[in-house]
């Protein structure tokens, strides 16, 4: 379906009749009418993906790879198949550029301790965003702690947008990785990571591109945006917990250092000395998800199924809807308010902190979240201490907007507002 939305994929968001392939809003066979506005956090899971783990435990589990009995062969073949499905979703060259990981912050850390140590030493410098998830800080501090190396970080305007002329004028010759997310998880910015990988690399500097927030929202192409590494976590694009993906160009995993010694990652061991394993095995020590990974198959299976561009017309409807609707709540502000975001509506009320209005509004069977989303340094850059955020996915519709509305009307009468 690429290049094309389906009409009838798309009535079918735009009505909710796909909600009936997620199990979880579905009570003796009717819709339950949960509200569930925290896919940014995790994306309930359709029944194929279910179906799909199960069917694995069920009928063809075993160890993977080393097994020449049949359990063990068919296991293999649906591990390695998930990761040809993954390398086609994200047009990656090479199968051997899939890296099966537990997630996003995995990911991060793999590569901070091994090209990431690798590359930077005393008085260079790792560029990241203002707006960067906590994961994508973290691990970039602890490595300049240890290595003398200075974490720079790119400045962001009212609207949540990131300051580019900055950006360019932080990028020089001590500048040796650039970590950044594609899209915001407490803003929803969806960054111009084209543009930021094509200035890197007019000065030879890599760039990681979290892309967590990115894949249930927007189709990746690795080797248009000519990054070097791209990561994303598998519970948010609709598939399992425990499972991610890392993609790496080849000849970048090829001089990395393994990060983690076991099975699987080795050729020979003796006592005396240990050769490694060709990718993508070197960065896959012991015994994997299997399941995961294979759920995480039938998660982009399910997705791209609908396509991209379906799901792209449906969010921008939706995006414009809630921004209306939101507009006319007084006493409401938007946190983030980027011209290019993805779905996600991160608000405060005038009196009302967060925490209340998430209580308030599970009560009214509406789920969101609420707290600093793990991006702390952004609730500091707009003085707040955390906001309510509404991220949707596939299975929301207008009418769920339309339901958070109305709970917050309650809860503003509630508070005397």
């Amino acid at each position: 379906m690429s290049g094309v939305v389906s009409d009838s994929l798309l009535a079918r968001l735009r009505t909710g009749s796909l909600r009936s392939d997620f199990p979880i809003f579905q009570t003796d066979g009717r819709d339950n009418g949960l509200v569930y506005l925290d896919s940014g956090a995790s994306a309930q899971k359709p029944q194929v993906v279910l179906d799909a783990v199960n069917d694995l435990y069920a009928n063809s589990y075993a160890n993977i790879h080393r097994g020449v009995y049949q359990l063990s062969v068919e296991a293999t073949r649906r591990y390695e198949g998930a990761r040809d499905t993954v390398r086609r979703f994200l047009n990656a060259r090479h199968r051997k550029e899939i890296i099966f990981v537990r997630g996003t912050t995995e990911a991060i850390n793999l590569l901070s301790n091994t090209i990431g140590r690798d590359r930077l030493g005393q008085g260079d410098e790792v560029l990241i965003t203002h707006m960067e998830h906590h994961s994508n800080i973290v691990p970039w501090q602890l490595l300049c702690k240890s290595s003398g190396a200075t974490l720079k970080v790119v400045p962001i305007n009212d609207e949540g947008e990131l300051d580019m002329d900055a950006m360019v004028g932080l990028m020089g010759s001590r500048t040796k990785m650039i970590s950044v997310a594609h899209v915001s998880n407490a803003l929803g910015t969806i960054n111009p990571v084209k543009k930021i990988v094509a200035l890197a690399h007019e000065q030879g500097i890599p760039v990681i591109l979290d892309g967590a927030q990115a894949v249930p929202h927007l189709p990746v192409d690795v080797q248009d945006l000519d990054c070097d590494f791209y990561v994303f976590s598998g519970h948010k694009l609709y598939g399992p917990t425990g499972i991610g993906v890392l993609y790496g160009k080849a000849e970048l995993l090829e001089r990395m250092p393994p990060y983690e010694g076991g099975g699987d990652m080795i050729e020979s061991v003796t006592f005396e000395e240990t050769t490694y394993a060709p990718l993508p095995a070197r960065f896959e020590a012991g015994t994997p998800n299997i399941a995961g990974a294979v759920g995480l198959g039938a998660a982009i299976d399910y997705v791209t199924g609908i396509g991209f561009e379906t799901i792209e017309a449906h969010s921008a409807e939706l995006h414009r809807y809630g921004n209306d609707l939101l507009a006319g709540i007084p006493g409401l502000r938007q946190i983030g308010t980027a011209k290019n975001k993805a779905t996600m509506f991160g608000f405060v009320l005038d009196g009302i902190h967060p925490h209340d209005v998430g209580t308030f509004l599970a009560e009214e069977r509406v789920a969101v979240r609420t707290g600093h989303h793990c991006a702390q340094p952004v609730m500091e850059r707009f003085q707040v201490p955390a906001t309510t955020r509404a991220s949707l996915g596939i299975y929301n519709t207008k009418a769920d907007l339309d339901a958070l509305v109305e709970a917050i009307g309650k809860l503003r009468k509630f508070f005397g507002k």
